[in-house]
């Protein structure tokens, strides 16, 4: 087992930085170093803290965005299913639906980030009935996420939402099993996982960039050098667990860190925009008894949209994607695209119904986010092999490697706290809570 010495540069730095060195480590003690404070690098975090088998204030969370959760993480739907899910990410999906519900019974969650049970339910506004079936490929298609699921049953008029418009032709069928889907909002979510590992001594560092790893003096990896974006200065970052979790950036990551690899991490971007508006019936003084609906439409204005009701009176409306919009540099680049949002209001006017006839619809945000996808529709969660990092080597067992979780499309929010579990398991060299062979970065 290599020790942990002084980390050496391994490339040249700009004149202009200077360097402030932060305490270094114990020679045994491993240290992580995540890249990407998103909902899955916050939930890597706060399992490694609960683990117990490792010290949080030997965890570092580094972001480049000045603003965190503006992206997929913060602007998602925050619709959470069990077993939705093809064979390859059952296990994990299970998992990961069992764990968002224990979190939010042990620590509040409908109150603090609008943990609920969920109705799922189809409409069909023509002569064709719900689709049904299993598949990886419907978000890359434009599809329906209703197509996942195969639970279809006659709908009850009185648990079907006061504002969803349904034309005397539509189809209405619910897909979910009783407590088989739920609804969070993930921003809230977020900021609790945050402010939880940063109580027990989790650093986060934002806007920072990581610009290159460093090596001791056998060429294992000893640390991470950091540029901050404020200040032009860097720190170098004792690290022997690295751990990439930067969505749809995560390809820039590793490339840019191991750029003599010849390893591609097999993600892209795929641009979601979306539209939060104030449901016309919400009630403050009913909000212990308020539901939430997922709906999933066939065609609708050229998409198929997507509702999400959220506690607290918002109705949550997506489904319109592009492969076109480029990926910007940080995610506070993020520019919607005002076609885009006005043909979201036009579909809003189209299917909600409202209490005071011609009220126009009340937008409380809009938004762009970019989803990182595979062609395969499985996302990676997985240990890169120090054969696949260009010549760097790392501590072996649990107190080193680097590690990657990306790709989850749609289901980042879904899958976030399983996956952090499975990574904190992967990264203490412990057995894994779900079965994600078929997740592994390809050969």
């Amino acid at each position: 087992m290599a020790s942990l010495q002084a980390p050496n540069r391994t490339t040249a730095t700009s004149s202009t930085s200077t360097s402030k060195p932060t305490p270094t480590p114990g020679p045994k003690d491993p240290h992580t170093v995540i890249l990407g404070s998103g909902i899955i690098g916050l939930s890597a975090a706060y399992f490694l803290c609960e683990s117990g088998n490792t010290d949080p204030k030997t965890i570092c969370l580094v972001d480049s965005s000045p603003e965190l959760f503006r992206c997929a993480s913060g602007l998602a739907a925050g619709f959470c299913a069990k077993d939705w899910f093809a064979p390859s990410v059952a296990s994990l999906g299970a998992l990961s639906f069992s764990l968002h519900k224990s979190l939010a019974d042990a620590h509040s969650g409908r109150q603090t980030w609008g943990y609920a049970q969920s109705t799922a339910v189809s409409l069909s506004q023509d002569s064709e009935s719900a689709i049904s079936g299993s598949g990886e490929d419907w978000l890359e298609n434009g599809t329906s996420r209703a197509q996942v699921a195969n639970h279809n049953r006659p709908w009850e008029e009185d648990r079907g939402p006061k504002w969803l418009r349904c034309t005397k032709e539509g189809i209405l069928e619910v897909i979910s099993r009783d407590w088989a889907t739920a609804q969070i909002d993930p921003k809230r979510f977020c900021g609790w996982l945050k402010e939880s590992v940063e109580k027990r001594g989790v650093r986060v560092l934002n806007p920072a960039t990581a610009t290159e790893v460093l090596r001791d003096a056998r060429g294992v990896l000893s640390g991470v050098r950091v540029a901050m974006s404020q200040d032009q200065q860097t720190q170098d970052l004792p690290c022997t667990r690295l751990l990439i979790t930067a969505g749809a950036w995560s390809p820039r990551v590793f490339a840019a860190l191991f750029p003599t690899s010849q390893t591609r991490i097999p993600v892209s971007s795929l641009a979601g925009h979306s539209l939060l508006v104030r449901n016309p019936f919400f009630n403050p003084q009913e909000l212990d008894k308020e539901v939430c609906h997922a709906v999933f439409a066939t065609d609708t204005l050229g998409f198929s949209p997507e509702w999400f009701a959220r506690i607290g009176g918002e109705l949550y409306l997506g489904g319109l994607n592009s492969t076109s919009i480029p990926l910007p540099d940080v995610a506070t680049d993020v520019v919607a695209s005002e076609k885009a949002i006005e043909q979201l209001k036009s579909c809003a006017r189209a299917m909600m119904v409202y209490n005071a006839a011609g009220k126009e619809i009340e937008v409380l945000r809009q938004g762009l986010c970019f989803r990182p996808v595979t062609s395969s529709g499985r996302p990676l969660v997985s240990r890169i092999s120090d054969e696949k990092l260009g010549g760097l080597r790392t501590r072996g067992g649990g107190e080193g490697g680097v590690f990657i979780a990306a790709g989850h499309g749609a289901w980042g929010i879904s899958h976030a706290p399983g996956t952090g579990l499975v990574l904190a398991e992967m990264m203490e060299g412990r057995p894994t809570s779900a079965k994600v062979e078929a997740l592994r970065l390809p050969s």
